[in-house]
C-alpha cells in the first residue's frame, strides 16, 4: 500500500511559496509574481528509500488566521485540508521582517489550535530568497537559534530561483514525517539528523558501484573486421612492445568503468537532483 503524505505551504504575499513548489515539481522559475488566490494542489509521487510514496502538496494562500475548529476549516474554501495534513512549510523572505512575523503568528495558532497530535505534526520553518544575501534583515544565526532551540522546529533556507535547497527541503521533510512514529524522538532532532546526510550522493556511487559490476560479470568481447574477437597487437595496453604500460591495476579498471559509466548516468543524476522521478501506473 502507497502512503500518502499531505503537505501544506503556508506564507505570507510574495515570499516565494508557488515557487518553491514549482520548482520541485516541473524545474521552473518565473520571475513574473502571481498572487496565490485559491488553494491549488499538486498530486506527485516520489522514491525515497526504494519505497514509492504519494504527495498531496497543498499551497494556500495567505489567511488571516488559522482555524481553530474543523466547521471553520471546511466553511472557508481556502482553509479546506488545512488541519489534517501531515507536515507544514512555513515559508518566508529572508529580506522581510513582516513575513517571518506573519510565520512566527501561524505557528503559534497552530500549536494553539491542534492541540492532539500537534508535537508528531513536522513544521519545518524555510527561509527564501537566500540568492538575495545582501538584503537580509535578520541574522541567520540567530533565526536558526530561534527555530530549534526555541520553537523546536526545523530550519532551512533555500533558493526558489537558482533551485537550490529545493530538493534536501522536500527529502528531509518526508524523512520527518516517514519517522513520526518514532515518538520517543522529538521532530527536531529527526529532521536536523537527516540534514547531515547526503542520500543523492549514496544514490550516484550505488549506480556507478552497479554499472561497474555489470561490465565485471558481463564483459564485451572487442570484435575485430571478421566478427570475431580481435587479437591483443603488440601496441595494446596490457601487452608487450612499443607504448605498452604494463598490466592494468584493478583500481584503475574500475575508474575506468566508472567515467565510462558517467555519460549514461547524467540524465538521470540530473533527473534525481532537480526534480522527483515521475512515475508511470501498470
Amino acid at each position: 500500500m502507497v502512503a500518502t503524505f499531505k503537505i501544506a505551504v503556508l506564507g505570507a504575499q510574495g515570499v516565494g511559496k508557488s515557487a518553491i513548489v514549482r520548482q520541485f515539481l516541473y524545474n521552473e522559475f518565473s520571475e513574473v509574481c502571481v498572487p496565490t488566490t485559491a488553494r491549488r494542489v499538486y498530486l506527485p509521487a516520489v522514491v525515497m528509500n526504494g519505497h514509492v510514496h504519494d504527495l498531496q502538496i497543498m499551497d494556500f494562500p495567505p489567511i488571516t488566521a488559522f482555524p481553530v475548529n474543523t466547521l471553520q476549516e471546511w466553511a472557508d474554501v481556502c482553509c479546506r485540508g488545512l488541519r489534517s495534513v501531515h507536515a507544514y512549510i512555513l515559508v518566508y523572505d529572508i529580506c522581510c521582517f513582516d513575513s517571518f512575523e506573519y510565520i512566527k503568528t501561524i505557528r503559534q495558532q497552530i500549536l494553539e489550535t491542534r492541540v492532539i497530535g500537534t508535537s508528531e505534526t513536522p513544521i519545518i520553518i524555510v527561509g527564501n530568497k537566500r540568492d538575495l544575501q545582501r538584503g537580509r534583515v535578520i541574522p541567520r544565526w540567530n533565526v536558526s537559534n530561534l527555530v530549534k532551540k526555541t520553537w523546536k522546529c526545523g530550519y532551512i533556507e533555500c533558493s526558489a530561483k537558482y533551485n537550490w535547497h529545493i530538493l534536501l527541503l522536500f527529502s528531509e521533510l518526508l524523512k520527518s514525517v516517514g519517522c513520526a512514529r518514532c515518538k520517543h524522538v522529538h521532530t527536531t532532532i529527526r529532521f536536523q539528523g537527516a540534514l547531515r546526510r547526503n542520500r543523492c550522493t549514496i544514490i550516484i556511487s550505488q549506480l556507478l558501484r552497479k554499472r561497474g559490476q555489470q561490465r565485471a560479470t558481463f564483459p564485451r568481447a572487442q570484435e575485430g573486421v571478421g566478427g570475431g574477437p580481435r587479437r591483443a597487437q603488440a601496441g595494446d595496453p596490457g601487452q608487450g612492445g612499443p607504448g605498452s604500460r604494463g598490466p592494468e591495476q584493478p583500481g584503475a579498471q574500475r575508474q575506468l568503468r566508472a567515467t565510462r559509466a558517467l555519460p549514461l548516468l547524467a540524465p538521470l543524476v540530473r533527473r534525481v537532483t532537480a526534480r522527483p522521478m515521475p512515475l508511470r501506473s501498470c
